[in-house]
């Protein structure tokens, strides 16, 4: 048993306020050298395991959130959210826009350096080097992870659209299509004289210490938006200096957070330290970050945290009745408030690319049939299947939309309470009466239609994350259970450790699959992301005469098509309104309400931690619901031991009345 926290429970079984000021030996001071006499302060170490190894460290080129954990600790955004949820100054020391909300203006801190893993300085942190991004990530030859960020800039998308030509024109050469560029572009009548260059794009230095940033049209959230990856700087000369090797490691990283991964062994530890240059080292309470890799790190941490080895652990679904009926573990496990910056949700697959023997072209024909998908959108019962994540209150993290609650909204009106998305969100979906009437019509129309029965429905989990096989063998089980396995075959198979979304979701190798999305900034126009032309969640734009593969020309229906033509249509007005934020939100709600309707989607719930014995005390953390700040560890402090339930409740309770009270000193200025 873990000694520290067996001397904690006398120390920590205090109030709320004790809680907060938490029982670890972290101090918000700089491990400098001390003075003569003194003693230095122990190393505040936090230890975890993880075993889910990263594809890429280059921030721009990523979309993976496992990543992001990371890497926003190496690299500050212009402005970071506190533990209450409140906008502060980061690499801008303040920012303005004008009176519309096309211009925002922000001013760089000086002196801050960038420095590599080791912590040498390398270059100052300047304004060009946001400018380096933008050109960077709109850059169709980069194959940016993050590019549709920038929509919302000026001129930013037409000048990916440019050099996307240009890039097409290069492969027709390499491939021997055309013999030159100009040649393809004259053979397929493109005007290379009229392409968007990178000095149209609104981002612009005017010196070291000022950027600008022009919105196509009047962007009121634009100032979250920034908080996001994509936004992030790099140095133009480093950036040249690496080319390709950009990111590969940690030594082809340069560093102005509050970290620096000062190791990286993949399939073997990470570690971030304190970087010893950092403009805001004060704040910067945990010196060390030590991530071990171990392929079953959801299996053993709860026992190597009870050990004393590690100081984090997710407790399974499996053992928590165990862990709260012992005397001694019940004191280190809690609960977690509901995220809600992750939506999660389950899309129907319209360019199945999965093997043969799950018969991705009878899943086509079903899938396209509207009845067919509201037969299942009915079936799946979110409550039951979220009583696997948490099975004390697995209604509180049911979710009815696509866009979870708090993410925007007027006054006291949440954005969720706007348009047809009220009324589709106040709807039971779960409804088995409703779900068997849809399978009947279904049958009949696919039966017609060539279909055979059962049809496969295939859903691939994530091995690493904990109980996703657990929830999908209920979701088979429930779903099959009221449809009839005669009607569809849900096929649970374990997709691979690393590169989970490259090899299925992105690769359109599901059926029918839970994925999720995250807020990046403050406006439900980041949640139609997933729904986009060109999307690789339910490739629902598909043109219907594409062949793929040994798969003939898709059956997708002109009413598919129809549909989706729709959402587009309502999805572009909502987009075209940016004055009236009531106009907005209103017809953004009509184009989430849509998709629901129309069962394109099936919405599933807000994202959770689950129950954890966790040493960070949670209050202390960055509460943002978009952008990077809640990946970091800067503010956070480390306790003697995790909360037990009853210590977590009345942190809680602490933490949110000095958060409205922050909140309401912040808007009185």
């Amino acid at each position: 048993m873990k000694t520290r926290k067996l001397i904690s429970l006398f120390l920590c079984a205090v109030l709320a306020v004790g809680l907060l000021a938490g029982c670890g030996t972290t101090t918000d001071k700089p491990a400098d050298k001390p003075a003569d006499g003194v003693e230095p302060a122990a190393e505040s170490v936090y230890r975890l395991l993880y075993s889910g190894e990263f594809t890429t460290l280059n921030y721009y080129a990523t979309g993976n959130t496992h990543e992001y954990k990371v890497l926003a600790n190496c690299v500050d955004a212009l402005l970071e959210y506190d533990k209450y949820g409140i906008a502060r100054p980061a690499l801008a020391e303040t920012w303005e826009h004008n009176a519309d909300y096309t211009e925002w203006t922000f001013h760089l801190r000086r002196g801050v350096k960038w420095v590599d893993y080791t912590g040498a300085e390398v270059a100052e942190v300047t304004a060009y080097d946001f400018v380096t991004a933008a050109e960077w990530v709109n850059d169709a030859h980069n194959d940016s992870g993050v590019q549709y960020s920038y929509t919302d800039v000026l001129n930013a998308d037409n000048f990916y659209e440019s050099t996307a030509s240009q890039l097409e024109a290069e492969n027709a050469v390499t491939d021997g299509k055309a013999a030159t560029v100009e040649a393809y572009y004259a053979e397929n009548g493109i005007d290379a004289a009229a392409f968007t260059t990178f000095e149209d794009v609104g981002v612009k230095a005017t010196d070291d210490y000022t950027l600008i940033y022009t919105t196509t049209g009047p962007c009121t959230y634009f100032e979250s938006m920034v908080t996001y990856v994509a936004f992030l700087p790099v140095s133009q000369a480093f950036l040249d200096e690496q080319g390709e090797n950009f990111g590969q490691d940690n030594e082809t990283l340069l560093y102005c957070g509050a970290y620096l991964l000062s190791e990286y062994e993949p399939q073997g530890h990470r570690t971030l330290v304190k970087n010893p240059t950092y403009w805001d080292i004060g704040n910067v309470t945990i010196d060390r970050v030590q991530y071990t890799y171990n392929a079953d790190d959801i299996t053993i941490s709860p026992t190597m945290y009870k050990n004393g080895e590690v100081d984090y652990a997710q407790i399974g679904t499996d053992i928590l009745d165990d862990w709260y009926s012992d005397p001694v573990t019940k004191e280190f496990v809690h609960p977690t408030t509901p995220v809600r910056s992750f939506s999660y949700f389950f899309p129907f697959n319209f360019e199945p690319r999965f093997d043969a023997k799950y018969n991705p072209a009878n899943w086509t024909i079903a899938v396209n049939n509207e009845n067919f998908r509201q037969s299942l959108f009915h079936a799946l019962d979110a409550k039951k299947a979220l009583a696997v994540q948490d099975p004390y209150a697995p209604e509180t993290l049911v979710s009815k939309g696509l866009t979870p609650f708090n993410i925007a909204g007027v006054g006291d009106k949440d954005y969720t309470e706007f348009g047809d998305l009220a009324t589709v969100r106040a709807a039971e979906y779960f409804d088995e009466t409703l779900a068997k009437q849809y399978r009947d019509t279904a049958k009949t129309e696919l039966t017609a239609a060539g279909a055979t029965f059962p049809v496969i429905v295939y859903m691939p989990y994530n091995p690493t994350i904990l109980d996703w096989e657990k929830q999908c063998v209920v979701i088979e089980q429930q779903m099959e259970g009221l449809l009839g396995s005669d009607y569809i075959d849900i096929v649970v198979e374990a997709g691979p450790t690393e590169g989970f979304l490259g090899a299925t979701r992105r690769n359109g190798n599901y059926a029918f699959n839970r994925c999720n999305w995250g807020a990046d900034y403050a406006d439900p126009q980041t949640f139609t992301d997933p729904f986009a032309s060109g999307n690789t969640y339910n490739f629902m734009y598909t043109d219907a005469n594409k062949v793929l593969g040994d798969i003939p020309a898709t059956n997708k229906t002109a009413e598919t098509q129809a549909l989706v033509t729709e959402y587009f249509r309502l999805l572009d007005e909502a987009k075209a309104s940016k004055t009236d934020i009531l106009d907005r939100y209103e017809k953004f709600a009509n184009a989430e309400a849509f998709l629901i309707k129309h069962a394109l989607v099936v919405p599933f719930s807000v994202d959770t931690d689950g129950y954890l014995a966790d040493d960070i005390n949670p209050f202390t953390r960055p509460d943002a619901a978009f952008g990077v700040s809640p990946f970091l560890y800067k503010g956070a402090e480390l306790m003697a031991k995790s909360f037990s339930a009853d210590e977590f409740v009345a942190a809680r309770t602490q933490w949110e009345l000095e958060r409205d009270a922050a909140k309401a000193a912040a808007a009185r200025g």
